[in-house]
């Protein structure tokens, strides 16, 4: 066994200890135990995962574990990648769910909590190195069930979290059916359910065949990753999830619908015509502008976090396309830029979004409340927080030097490298994928300076915010952590050109995209190069000189009231709020939002000319959910109404039934 069975051997070990842990430590100990336990199932998982990168390879088979197929395991440059990103994640988190689970001995600290964490960590890690449909349709299925558990973990203390793990529960499975019967058939068409027997299949499979697999596999692959429109279930999760939990759903979970994505198209079926990914980029367009849309008007900070989440897996969505396109327009240099967009910018959001739910889940325990209108002056009763915070919005606003500046400047230059004679549809096609990308930095930054402006800065509104304090040592460790990542990610990406030049020709999706390392970022085969360690250097400096100017010339300035329009000192009720913030964005966007506005006037009972109070009421409800899946629930409800016309009890009835059943199977039988 080399170091990669070693690692992955001691993670899932470790994960059984962290359950036994979970269950059984004395509750003083439970966070602690639990937490460590994490903390080195993900240290675990990434040591794996950088030895795979770093080229060494793995696999296993165990015949006897399961009946019938067994498990088949093994791990290539793109599994090494992913059980990576899985483990960094998990590594952070654990160390911050010592202090953040360690309030109670309910909800995040409770003993079932704590102990299906680990398992859920164990299972994700599962899924990369899965290497046959059997093995993959467990690890995922135990992957969301674990989950679901975990978004119950609050049930008891608030009805809208019921209703979130109801939509969870529908969503995660309807898309595992579409995974199923996807895998299913293609095991089926290829004669065999490894990975390396469809492998080798795949390229002469039928286009029928082929055509409704990647269907399949990518309606079920999107759902679990949040891309619009079957993105219902996550804002819902993600904001009534413990944060902890958040952070590892939408930093890493989601994640694995790309991943899924990535092995079904490229590898397993080795890329496919030119509808397959002009379908994938119109799926993230749409989920990249929605999302960022729904994240700009939020004023629940988890919610905000949730929708941009699929704003990014949108952006991630776009990469992969293009890479698809530009591989079948014989094109694999801007294929592998393409591909390593993609695959760095997944690396970049579970960075920075693990920094911000571990933000947003710090806010929730200092005030107990995630609505940006209410928060406001945390800055200086949470100041690491605020500056922690500040790091990921940084990174999630994509400016430099942001981490995720640089993974959306690798996708800007695929999409503008197309060759001219690409054809008619790749040349539409992205000039209106720059758009999109701009766009939605444009709007992503709006997000974000209202998410820190209303939620950290100014004056409290609200008694909770003005008596906040500071998160314990190990929640500020554990975003420091994430901090840091970020902040490598962001001065020196170069340091990934290696992996993710394997990654891009082991899956024959292009040529290696990058060239060298160092502090430059330097494309091959497109004349294009960025240096983002001189970039921060050159922002962080002009900020430093802009201090220190203005403290040297602070001498000439005085002290004087801020200008109150007569109406005696500012209060907190004149500040802007997250709903007046983005209420102009919200007008711009009307038609695509369609917000719910309401006016209430109160008349005193002796006057109806006299006004007692007036009420405005706005709301802003996810128009794909009101348009599309409620009037789809109201259908299902009917039918299921009308079904119970045949549970008349009578057992002659349900005799014909059984009978009628029969002899349709017959006669398909005969037909076929």
């Amino acid at each position: 066994m080399n170091q990669v069975g070693s690692a992955l051997s001691l993670a899932f070990g470790l994960a059984g200890v962290g359950a036994l842990a979970g269950l059984v430590a004395p509750a003083r100990w439970r966070s602690l135990a639990a937490g460590a336990a994490i903390a080195a199932v993900g240290a675990a998982g990434a040591a794996a995962g950088f030895a795979v990168v770093s080229g060494t390879g793995w696999q296993v088979s165990l015949p006897d574990l399961l009946p019938l197929a067994g498990v088949s395991l093994s791990a290539d440059a793109l599994a090494g990648w992913f059980l990576l990103l899985i483990g960094g994640v998990a590594a952070v988190v654990g160390v911050y769910t010592v202090g953040y689970a360690g309030r109670s001995g309910h909800g995040p600290a409770s003993r079932a909590a704590l102990a299906v964490l680990p398992v859920f960590v164990a299972a994700m890690l599962l899924v990369p190195v899965a290497a046959s449909v059997s093995t993959f349709l467990l690890a995922w299925e135990l992957m969301a069930v674990t989950s679901l558990l975990l978004v119950l973990g609050e049930h008891r203390h608030s009805p809208a979290v019921r209703t979130a793990g109801l939509w969870y529960a529908a969503m995660t499975q309807a898309g595992f059916v579409a995974v199923l019967l996807g895998l299913v058939w293609l095991a089926a068409a290829a004669g065999g359910e490894s990975f390396a027997v469809i492998r080798a299949a795949g390229p002469g499979l039928s286009p029928v065949v082929a055509g409704g697999v990647f269907l399949l596999c990518v309606a079920g692959f999107a759902s679990k990753a949040g891309a619009v429109p079957l993105h219902p279930w996550l804002p819902r999760a993600h904001a009534e999830a413990p944060s902890h939990v958040s952070a590892l759903m939408s930093a890493a979970m989601v994640k694995l619908g790309v991943y899924g994505i990535v092995r079904v198209g490229f590898d397993l079926l080795g890329g496919g015509p030119r509808w397959w990914w002009l379908l994938l980029g119109g799926l993230g367009a749409v989920s990249a502008l929605y999302g960022i849309l729904q994240a700009a008007v939020a004023t629940d900070l988890k919610r905000l976090l949730a929708f941009s989440t699929s704003e990014n897996v949108g952006l991630i969505l776009l990469g992969l396309a293009a890479a698809g396109l530009w591989a079948d327009a014989g094109q694999p240099a801007v294929a592998g830029v393409a591909l390593a967009a993609a695959l760095l910018h997944a690396a970049n959001h579970a960075g920075f979004k693990t920094l911000l739910f571990c933000g947003a889940g710090s806010v929730l325990r200092a005030t107990g409340t995630r609505d940006l209108d209410v928060l406001g002056g945390l800055s200086r009763r949470m100041p690491a927080t605020t500056l922690l915070f500040t790091v990921g919005a940084l990174g999630a606003a994509a400016l430099p030097p942001g981490n995720g500046f640089v993974s959306e400047w690798l996708l800007l230059q695929a999409l503008l490298h197309r060759a001219p004679a690409a054809g008619t549809v790749i040349t539409v096609a992205a000039p209106v994928a720059v758009a999109v990308v701009a766009l939605t930095a444009g709007i992503g930054v709006a997000a974000y300076v209202k998410a820190l402006g209303t939620g950290f800065l100014a004056r409290p509104r609200s008694t909770a915010a003005a008596s906040a304090v500071e998160s314990p040592p190990s929640m500020l460790a554990g975003m420091g952590l994430a901090a840091v990542v970020c902040a490598g990610l962001a001065v020196a990406p170069a340091v990934s050109a290696p992996a993710l030049d394997r990654i891009a020709t082991g899956l024959n999706a292009g040529t290696a995209p990058l060239a060298g390392g160092g502090v430059d970022v330097r494309l091959s085969g497109i004349a294009s190069t960025i240096s983002p360690l001189w970039i921060a250097v050159g922002v962080v400096g002009l900020a430093v000189g802009y201090a220190a100017a203005a403290r040297a010339l602070g001498r000439t300035r005085r002290r004087a009231a801020a200008w109150d329009c007569g109406d005696g000192p500012l209060t907190p009720r004149m500040e802007y709020t997250a709903t007046s913030f983005a209420e102009p964005l919200q007008r711009v966007f009307d038609n695509v939002l369609a917000p719910e506005q309401d006016v209430d006037v109160t008349h005193p009972a002796e006057s109806a000319y006299l006004v007692r109070a007036v009420q405005y009421r706005r709301r802003l409800p996810d128009r794909v959910e009101a348009r599309l899946y409620r009037p789809l629930i109201a259908a299902a409800d009917t039918v299921g109404r009308a079904a119970r016309l045949l549970a008349t009890g009578s057992v002659h009835r349900y005799l014909a039934y059984m009978l009628g059943a029969l002899v349709a199977v017959l006669v398909a039988g005969v037909i076929r």
